[in-house]
């Protein structure tokens, strides 16, 4: 008999929360076949199976917390599952279960009944998306499945799309949302790193003495150079040339003379690192994720492209681990992609300072008193006025603002 047990988290995550199994008790699993899906703050972590064989029992279910190492399973290997007495036997035995009535759903005069959901029909469905249809009395059938071969996922039940010939039909067989005149509502729960990120923020604003100054910066001279190298910089190296390795080159080589923007706070003392390693913010399907770029002072900015693509393909697939989010010193958020023109980014602490890239947007500027329209971008730095004097903040930002306007600045070493 062997022990299946959740992975080694890293000293940063105390524990996780298992949101999914996808094999049940006496099941025949291969090796490397996916068990569980265990949240932590950071990252969803998979659990698979070490052999071929047979899962004997179950001993974490859905929503349990765990522990690093902590055991979750117990696997034979080498076994075979019984033909004859499978495991969902006992449970398709059992009478059918009224699902609870939901507050704000069929417990309401003008509001129709709660579907009941027979567990016997979704025996192919994970456990969390069954607690899930129990819990908001949707049935699985109705909803459109993202995952595998259209198969439905919890995330899929959080936020449901009902297919449109969906079995949701009220006495006068129209959909429930038309019945109540588009005023529907639903209720769940966050997610581990929704909750986390949501603290995570409101301490930073509780616990920083936060500002932000702002800049501007003329992106004609990075879109020309751009523009002129694209493609030679695509063939050469494999990947396409963007703003954000720039703006990483010219971020390190800035926290190379404002030491103190690259610093963090450890209670009373002040922790100057000697490394670089900036953290990208990255949006995807489970909320911002902040994977981080190691020693960016010896990259190359085909590197830093590379790796930035390699991390967005990751965080939209759910496959960052720990250790691409874990440290950093700083951090740069890239809100102009999504259209914002000015906000203020909020920290991460320990870190001291953040970037926020804005919108580029074509504005009338005075040039050697004639007015031109060129392509400017604001940039916010939210920093933290315990650590970080107004005046090197200021620096901190014309720095970034000079270099990426010139360049040939950065390859001169200027």
């Amino acid at each position: 008999m062997a022990e299946i047990k959740a992975p080694v988290f890293p000293e940063s995550v105390a524990d996780g929360t298992i949101v999914e199994w996808h094999v049940t008790e006496g099941q025949q699993v291969n090796r490397d076949d996916l068990l569980a899906e265990i949240e932590t703050d950071k990252v969803v972590l998979e659990v698979v199976a070490p052999d071929n064989g047979v899962v004997t029992k179950i001993i974490k279910q859905v929503d349990d917390t765990v522990l690093s190492d902590e055991l979750i399973a117990e696997f034979e290997a080498g076994a075979t599952s019984s033909a004859d007495a499978p495991a969902t036997d006992k449970e398709d035995s059992s009478a059918p279960t009224e699902a609870p009535k939901q507050e704000g759903y069929g417990d309401l005069p003008g509001r129709p009944p709660a579907p009941h959901i027979d567990e016997k029909d979704h025996k192919d469905q994970s456990p969390a998306v069954r607690k899930a249809a129990k819990e908001s009395g949707v049935d699985p059938k109705d909803v459109e499945g993202s995952g595998r071969g259209g198969r439905v996922t919890k995330a899929d039940m959080a936020s449901p799309t009902i297919k449109a010939d969906s079995s949701i039909k009220t006495d006068s067989g129209k959909p429930v949302a038309e019945s109540v005149g588009e005023r529907s509502e639903s209720r769940v729960p966050m997610t581990r790193l929704r909750k986390t990120v949501a603290n995570r923020l409101l301490a930073a604003s509780q616990e920083t003495a936060m500002l932000t100054t702002f800049n501007e910066v003329n992106m004609k001279p990075l879109m020309d150079m751009r523009s002129k190298y694209k493609d030679q910089f695509e063939k050469r190296h494999g990947t396409r040339l963007g703003f954000m390795s720039l703006f990483v080159k010219a971020a390190t080589e800035a926290l190379k003379r404002f030491p103190a923007v690259n610093a963090s706070l450890d209670g009373d003392d002040i922790v100057y690192h000697g490394y670089y390693d900036i953290g990208v913010a990255v949006s995807s399907n489970r909320g911002l994720v902040v994977p981080v770029l190691r020693d960016t002072d010896q990259m190359s900015m085909a590197d830093v492209e590379a790796k930035i693509r390699e991390f967005g393909g990751k965080a939209q697939e759910g496959k960052l681990g720990l250790d691409d989010m874990t440290g950093g010193t700083f951090t740069i958020s890239n809100g102009g992609v999504f259209g914002s023109l000015m906000s203020t980014p909020i920290l991460n602490p320990p870190q001291t300072a953040i970037l926020g890239m804005l919108a580029i947007n074509d504005r009338p500027m005075a040039v050697n008193g004639e007015v031109k329209i060129l392509p400017m971008m604001y940039l916010a730095l939210s920093y933290d006025h315990r650590m970080i004097d107004g005046k090197e903040a200021v620096q901190f930002l014309v720095t970034i603002k000079e270099l990426v306007e010139d360049p040939t600045m950065l390859l001169l070493d200027l």
